[in-house]
């Protein structure tokens, strides 16, 4: 516990970034001031967002899966998706960190994990998402919370804001400066400071400035996202980078503003727009389609499914939300489908008749080559629009999460998830399934890790 108001370590953000740096300080016996500055927190961060998919390569899920998978083989997808533009160095510790992060996940915290290897996402080479029964982030995060909770040397305050971290002469973290909900501040003495604030996609000022071509989308993340971490870390002169990444999401059910899983798409449903007409190759990836959704007619789609994907799709607890609140629609054919859209039936009818062909081995307009079966009547809809879900872009740190100045880390300043720059390179065509978790859990466990080696080094 703390010591006369001193703490080992002050982790701004309790996200999934956040739990776990403070759970692996506190595994290490150091005190932790962990903090909010959201009273709803426990139902409105990113991890809660989630589908709670954690890529991980190597591990001994996949080994008992009999998926030959590495660190080599997973950064080598990152960067193809990337086409060479990732952080390197975060790539690299974030791929070799992987296996170590999920069983540490599993043994230590007790989380159930599992390997999902009924689809695979776009950009993953091998079945390597590890996630949880539920398949929910609403789980993930709840799970992580509980062992927050039950920890004796983690003191959590909410709703608490980080407003800056005070150097001393050496360069060196000597405080956090806090405020409570009424904006009084205090300094709180610490050695170590972790940002986990999230990134800025609930800044629309900066969303607008640093990604202008997502700034008048549906905006599906943290309200907590404002920049905190990026405000404090430019009032210091640290080094920032990939401000023009982001992570959006190609559906997301409107009106009921519910995430529809990408497993339809991987699954064999297409998307089209107003019109009946497909406008592209869906297997790309749910971030960059988030753009292409939005210049479609009334910037909306329909994702067209049947009851195979239907069911098959139902694991996900996003998706049995969004059944249960009636998101999704029934047609027995095309013509009754094309009536419930508002489209002409023939357009919709040589639509799918043409994407039936594709799956069938034919050859796709858009190049499509991954079909798990062709879709038959009667059709699942869901009309859906695109969104911003995360941002990409963020302080910059080196392999463990210290953040860098001018190249050299800060003694004592670490940035994890949101709050640092990630690994999907620049815009949002990067951006693999789950690195957005992995960046999140896997940069909190190195900054919690590396405050705990630091901390016996000075001891």
């Amino acid at each position: 516990m703390s010591r006369e108001g001193e703490f080992d370590v002050v982790v701004a953000g309790a996200g999934g970034a956040g739990c776990a740096a403070a759970l692996a300080a506190a595994d290490a016996g150091l005190s932790v001031l962990l903090l909010d500055h959201l009273p709803t927190f426990r139902r409105g961060c990113n991890t809660y967002m989630s589908t709670s998919m954690i890529p991980a390569a190597g591990t001994r899920w996949q080994r008992a899966a009999g998926v030959d998978d590495s660190p080599e083989v997973f950064l080598d997808d990152i960067m193809r998706k990337t086409k060479g533009s990732a952080y390197d160095v975060i790539a690299r510790s974030l791929t070799e960190v992987g296996p170590q992060l999920i069983e540490w996940l599993a043994d230590a915290q007790g989380l159930p994990l599992e390997l999902a290897t009924d689809f695979n996402y776009p950009g993953h080479s091998r079945f390597r998402c590890h996630t949880l029964p539920e398949r929910s982030g609403h789980a993930l995060h709840g799970r992580l919370m509980a062992r927050v909770d039950a920890n004796e040397e983690i003191v959590l305050a909410s709703p608490m804001a980080i407003r800056d971290v005070r150097l001393d002469a050496a360069g060196r973290v000597s405080a956090a400066i806090v405020a409570d909900a009424a904006g009084a501040e205090e300094a709180v003495a610490t050695p170590n400071v972790v940002l986990a604030t999230g990134g800025f996609g609930a800044n629309h000022e900066l969303v607008t400035s640093l990604i202008p071509e997502i700034a008048e989308a549906l905006y599906f993340g943290s309200e907590g996202c404002t920049g905190d971490a990026l405000r404090i870390g430019r009032g210091h002169g640290v080094d920032t980078g990939y401000l023009d990444a982001y992570q959006g999401h190609g559906s997301v059910a409107t009106p009921n503003g519910i995430m529809v899983t990408w497993a339809t798409v991987m699954h064999g449903a297409v998307i089209v727009n107003a019109d009946g007409r497909r406008f592209g190759n869906e297997t790309t990836g749910y971030s960059e389609y988030a753009r292409e959704v939005l210049r479609q007619p009334g910037g909306v789609a329909w994702v067209v499914l049947d009851e195979r994907i239907d069911l098959l799709c139902r694991s996900f607890g996003d998706y049995a939300d969004l059944v249960e609140s009636q998101g999704i629609d029934r047609s027995e054919s095309a013509e009754a489908l094309a009536a419930r859209m508002g489209c002409a039936p023939a357009t919709l009818q040589e639509t799918l008749e043409a994407a039936r062909d594709s799956a069938e081995g034919g050859m796709d307009q858009f190049a499509r080559r991954f079909w798990e079966a062709p879709l038959v009547p009667p059709y699942v809809s869901i009309k859906v629009t695109g969104a911003l879900f995360h941002t990409q872009g963020g302080l910059l740190t080196d392999g463990e999460g210290a953040v860098l100045h001018g190249g050299s880390p800060i003694a004592g300043l670490f940035a994890a998830g949101g709050a640092a720059a990630g690994i999907s390179g620049h815009g949002p065509d990067g951006y693999l399934a789950g690195n957005g978790l992995l960046a999140a859990l896997g940069l909190g466990y190195l900054a919690g890790r590396a405050v705990a080696r630091s901390s016996v080094g000075t001891a």
